[in-house]
């Protein structure tokens, strides 16, 4: 059976249920949360230093084969001319790939959280441009390893999905469909948890639907830092890392109307 939400994502492997889970959370990723929002990071950093030297050598490889390929082109053999149009098509793609791939792991500091407030229902994302599902990209944002992406989404909106990477260690990925608001039109992607084994594999997905509707399996005092720590939270894990002035005031927004005053203060447009 196809995910009813379309269009489906590559790799898709399950639809997520929305709604309160009975079992608490077993996972590090849950950084803050307190009686108005939650702060889950999504990337560790021993993986992103792994992850950024491979990549690293990945480019490196792809580049000497680039211009390997395209010395054969314009060689004088004209028998290894086929060969060396593949072989530079296959290492361009191989390029395309690899080098978003190093930038959002070498640019990506303190975990890329994502922030969930439960009393407005908006999802905080700050990450790398790069940190999504795009393919094809316009050239000019390969000179730009830096860029980021902010957005304000909301959570009625946002539906999981696990995908799978169709290696031999099984590793799925939990991502947010971000759909058109009341259909199941896909417009946009987060990556809420990715590459995990099978096992426990939603335990993120379930926290946060907990907490979202306040279950009571969601304990606010998982995560690394403590309630009463929030001032310490913000200065480790936002600060200096881009974040409008007007969204990490929203954090603790306890209404759509303060949110809405906040965003006035602003001058954001809502």
């Amino acid at each position: 059976m196809p995910s009813k939400y379309r269009p489906q994502i590559f790799g898709w492997f399950g639809d997520l249920d929305k709604g309160p889970y009975s079992l608490s959370l077993h996972d590090r990723r849950l950084i803050y949360a307190n009686n108005n929002y939650c702060a889950f990071i999504r990337q560790e950093r021993n993986d992103q230093i792994f992850y950024t030297c491979l990549y690293f050598v990945c480019i490196i490889l792809g580049i000497i084969l680039t211009i390997g390929m395209v010395l054969l082109i314009f060689g004088f053999d004209h028998e290894l001319t086929l060969i060396g149009i593949i072989g530079f098509i296959t290492s361009c793609f191989a390029l395309n790939y690899a080098i978003p791939e190093f930038y959002q792991n070498a640019f990506s500091r303190r975990g890329s959280p994502i922030i969930f407030n439960r009393k407005t229902g908006k999802v905080y994302v700050n990450e790398s441009y790069f940190f999504n599902f795009k393919i094809l990209r316009h050239p000019k944002v390969f000179l730009q390893p830096k860029k980021r992406r902010i957005q304000e989404y909301d959570w009625n909106d946002m539906h999981g999905v696990i995908i799978h990477n169709f290696s031999r260690n099984a590793l799925t990925s939990t991502v947010l469909m971000v759909c058109q608001p009341g259909t199941n039109q896909v417009i946009d992607h987060v990556m809420l948890d990715p590459a995990r084994a099978g096992t426990g594999s939603t335990f993120v997905w379930e926290w946060i639907n907990s907490f979202m509707v306040y279950y009571k399996s969601a304990d606010i005092d998982d995560g690394e830092y403590k309630t009463d720590e929030e001032a310490k939270f913000k200065q480790d894990m936002i600060e200096g890392e881009g974040w409008p002035e007007w969204m990490v005031e929203a954090f603790n927004a306890t209404s759509l109307e303060e949110l809405a005053a906040i965003k006035h203060k602003y001058n954001i447009k809502p």
